[in-house]
């Protein structure tokens, strides 16, 4: 079955048994056998693979995958190097570049950004060619859910990045009041203006983190 190959395989025992899991995973297989499917079904799990469960210290919730080609490889709002930096992630390094004055790289890959500590976690975590969305309710929100209420307990605190509605939904799973929730607007060029500029995460989630005795992250992504 899944192996993750780091703490993740343990926390995880048995959800890959479960029966919507079985459901999910026909329809994958279908999936991929017939169609063009995001991300290689070898990077599904990238954002596990990447962020060990005892290293979290931030997560980034996105939806689905990228569904252009050669775009996600497992981390939201991330893409392989190569590929044109895709609007809603321009948005964040402008964001960026307002709080704490780091200039954007010449790239969208954000794997550096996963191997400090940020779960770049999307609530679906497969779609279709050319068809957002097209993954939705097949099973992947039982797995995602299941994740953040693994890291509601967490021994360590943790900031959870909920941009725009559909990652605010999750927040009725972070009950634990040791963890800093910060909402805003999406980035997506459609709603940004509505209140992701100017929200002052970046530099509210290193505050955080440092007033915990974590090391903040660097938000600086190397060319």
């Amino acid at each position: 079955m899944v192996n993750i190959g780091n703490d993740w395989d343990e926390l995880l025992q048995g959800e890959f048994d479960k029966e919507y899991y079985q459901e999910l995973r026909k329809f994958l297989t279908e999936q991929y056998n017939t169609k063009t499917i995001f991300p290689d079904m070898y990077d599904i799990f990238n954002a596990l693979k990447y962020t060990p469960y005892q290293d979290i210290k931030v997560v980034m919730l996105g939806q689905d995958p990228y569904h252009g080609r050669g775009q996600a490889h497992g981390l939201c709002f991330s893409v392989k190097k190569g590929q044109k930096i895709p609007p809603s992630l321009n948005n964040i390094y402008k964001e960026i570049k307002s709080e704490l004055g780091i200039e954007p790289p010449k790239h969208g890959e954000l794997t550096s950004w996963a191997k400090q500590g940020i779960l770049m976690l999307n609530t679906v975590l497969t779609v279709q060619e050319k068809t957002p969305n097209s993954h939705k309710g097949k099973g992947w929100e039982i797995f995602t859910d299941h994740i953040i209420k693994l890291l509601n307990d967490h021994e360590t605190p943790i900031v959870f990045l909920l941009w725009g509605r559909p990652a605010q939904t999750k927040a009725s799973l972070i009950t634990n009041p040791k963890h800093k929730i910060l909402t805003c607007a999406h980035p997506s060029p459609l709603s940004a203006s509505n209140g992701f500029f100017g929200c002052g995460h970046f530099k509210q989630t290193n505050e955080f983190l440092v007033s915990q005795g974590l090391t903040p992250i660097d938000w600086h992504v190397p060319n």
